[in-house]
């Protein structure tokens, strides 16, 4: 005989879901279309169904331990569907946003993250830096726009050497670990869920590495998934190639800054590197222009996102401030490189400078708030769909085994 469960609700947790997303989720009434409609929902136990419910109940435990809140790719045709409009779309992406305030230590960042309300106490820690960096150089320069030999180059008033790269390389490990220990702290609330294998699955164990490799190789290289998710709109097509472009404009980026780095500090070594990555570089080289081509791909990807929530339905598809904030911070990010670029090529010191502070305070919050904010999801997400074709919980493709008779 079944023993009775005594179900005690979290009412400030149903609160804190209303606030992230979840507004709408008392509007439920467990019809199942949500779960029935979900192209990517496993028929075992699928969701979002059963989330529904868990938030209307406010059972806190069950949610932030639920490796499904991670498997959604938040393609929207549940809440396109529902009768009721509970968007329970908004509601697995408000568990997320959750998910990324209380994931890792300090806390105070992710309760700073969740309200624009704090938004000025994010800004105030790296603009107060580099005013610091920017009074100080002034004084050894001599003026609050310098120029170098007549022109204007920001190494001169920000030197890498002891104020941009050692702040951005503490920046870059304190990101690191904190991902590092973020996934740690996810894949430890998965130690519950039930491993699955499929019968007749003629090979071994996938290991860890293999299930990494197939997450990479199948959907974030590629963004399947969101090509299983229903029929394509207009706003689907934005989202897809907004967030594909933006991918392809992170990695030329990240190359450049890299290429720039080695050759920088490796030329203290071996001194032919030096000149390879030496800036302000003439806009013919490959690597300028191999920047310029990611800063196009970067302002063109969020031209279709931002396209794309001012276009949506908020009574089906809500915004919330993750969304925006993520948005205007990466605008912020472009913006300013390129307007960087232009006043420094039209010698317009008095703008220039100015820019380029805006510019580093915008990269310093990309870096160091990232494992709070939605971006952080391209760790986390990775880590869990990892970790659920470990489990079985997504199946791994099948290695067919042929036999042939001569």
């Amino acid at each position: 005989m079944e023993k009775d469960i005594r179900i005690k609700p979290d009412l400030q947790f149903i609160k804190e879901l209303q606030e992230v997303g979840g507004e709408s989720l008392k509007k439920c009434y467990q019809c199942a279309t949500c779960s029935v409609a979900c192209p990517l929902s496993p028929a075992d136990n699928p969701y979002p169904r059963k989330e529904m419910v868990w938030a209307q109940w406010g059972l806190k435990d069950k949610l932030v331990n639920d490796i499904d809140i991670w498997l959604c790719h938040n393609c929207g045709t549940c809440s396109d569907l529902c009768p009721r409009g509970a968007r329970p779309a908004d509601l697995l992406a408000g568990l997320r946003n959750m998910a990324y305030q209380k994931m890792v230590t300090p806390s105070i960042i992710g309760k700073w993250m969740a309200s624009p309300k704090h938004l000025p106490k994010l800004i105030a820690i790296p603009a107060a830096i580099y005013l610091v960096i920017w009074f100080i150089m002034a004084g050894v320069r001599g003026s609050f726009f310098p120029l170098k030999d007549g022109e204007i180059v920001y190494g001169h008033l920000f030197p890498g050497d002891f104020t941009i790269d050692p702040i951005f390389m503490i920046a870059f490990g304190f990101m690191v670990w904190t991902f590092y220990k973020g996934v740690k702290n996810l894949i430890e609330s998965f130690k519950d869920q039930p491993k699955v294998f499929a019968v007749g699955d003629k090979s071994e164990k996938p290991s860890m590495l293999e299930c990494f490799i197939d997450v990479c190789k199948n959907e974030l290289l590629t963004h399947s998934k969101w090509k299983e998710c229903g029929e394509t709109d207009e706003a689907d097509e934005q989202k897809f190639n907004g967030h594909r472009f933006i991918m392809v404009a992170f990695i030329c980026l990240m190359v450049v800054t890299g290429v720039v780095a080695v050759t920088h500090w490796g030329g203290k070594i071996i001194p032919f590197l030096g000149p390879i990555g030496h800036t302000p570089m003439p806009l013919w080289h490959p690597i300028k222009i191999l920047a310029n081509v990611g800063a196009v791909l970067l302002v063109y990807s969020l031209v279709l996102l931002t396209k794309r929530r001012l276009n949506q339905d908020q009574g089906v598809h809500g915004s919330s401030y993750y969304d925006w904030y993520l948005l205007g911070l990466i605008w912020t990010i472009a913006v300013t490189g390129i307007m960087c670029e232009i006043l420094r090529l039209l010698g317009v010191a008095i703008l220039a400078y100015p820019m380029y502070y805006v510019h580093l305070i915008a990269v310093f919050m990309m870096f160091v708030y990232l494992p709070w904010s939605k971006l952080g999801h391209l760790v986390y997400r990775t880590a869990a769909l990892t970790y659920a074709r470990y489990i079985g919980r997504l199946p791994m493709p099948v290695r067919e085994e042929k036999t042939f008779t001569l």
